[in-house]
């Protein structure tokens, strides 16, 4: 639909999942080929943080933001558990993503 928006919530681990990054972007396929390809040097390129685990979307771009940093505040384990959530495997969800959405 014309004019319509889609923000998204995402979080991001590396190949241990030791590392999380979470981030908010308008353009998830886009902004998945650049943690992949490191086009963007600082903290996912120098962790290797390319793997999508965890993902939300919505149409209000306050609202993705505000969830951005609510999940950033939160401690590691919850964070956790909000990916078990809804992928208790962990896996590399941005696979699935990116052909659904081509």
């Amino acid at each position: 639909m014309p004019g319509e928006h889609r923000y998204f919530v995402y979080i991001l681990t590396n190949r241990t999942r030791k590392v999380m990054y979470i981030g908010m972007t308008s353009d998830l396929v886009r902004r998945l080929h650049e943690h992949r390809t490191h086009a963007v040097p600082g903290f996912t390129a120098r962790y290797r943080v390319d793997t999508l685990v965890y993902f939300e979307e919505t149409s209000d771009v306050l609202a993705a933001l505000g969830r951005e940093k609510q999940i950033k505040k939160w401690r590691r384990e919850k964070k956790d558990a909000l990916v078990a959530s809804m992928n208790p495997d962990w896996r590399n969800l941005g696979l699935d993503f990116s052909l659904r959405s081509k």
